[in-house]
């Protein structure tokens, strides 16, 4: 693998729909686009082994999607792929928009305050209903940032640093 090209976790097989094999896959904040029949992904078994699979369907539903894959036709061959894990390469994910990133982007980068004091470093990230979440390791705490355009002031990708207003009481 291309350490300047990484591979992304973009969903992973939560279930099965119907008698063709459809997939339930929580696509994460992937955007749907990537999910066009015709889309190579690679898929991660829990074994490790990957292989490269195909879109044929998509079907947005609810908080997941169904999804068809031209290697399987029928729910006993995808049984199995549950838990599994749906890749690609960061270089095919198309740019987000103005004010947005990807969680693979932000993981790793350094996070201050405005005055410039350093908080930690972003670990992970979850969602919540309204907003993402931050999880920023600090020493040997974790701080719980929530990404709204009034904490979040300036995220550079290139400078890998997060800049953060924090309100009074978010650290204690």
């Amino acid at each position: 693998m291309n350490r300047d090209d990484p591979l992304v976790l973009i969903g992973k097989i939560v279930g099965v729909h119907g008698m063709k094999g459809y997939l339930k896959v929580d696509a994460f904040d992937a955007p749907l686009g990537l999910f066009n029949p015709g889309r190579f992904f690679l898929l991660k078994r829990g074994s490790g082994e990957i292989q490269t699979v195909t879109v044929s369907d998509v079907e947005p539903h609810r908080n997941i999607l169904r999804l068809g894959l031209e290697e399987v036709s029928d729910r006993t061959a995808v049984e199995g792929l549950v838990g599994s894990e749906l890749l690609v390469k960061r270089s095919e994910m198309p740019e987000p928009e103005p004010g947005k990133w990807y969680w693979c982007d932000l993981i790793g980068l350094s996070v201050v305050q405005a005055d410039g004091a350093y908080l930690g470093c972003v670990e992970n990230l979850f969602e919540t209903g309204g907003n993402d979440v931050l999880v920023v390791k600090h020493g040997d705490a974790e701080i719980l940032i929530p990404v709204t355009a009034s904490i979040v002031c300036d995220v550079d990708l290139e400078g890998k640093t997060i800049r953060v207003d924090l309100p009074e009481g978010l650290m204690e």
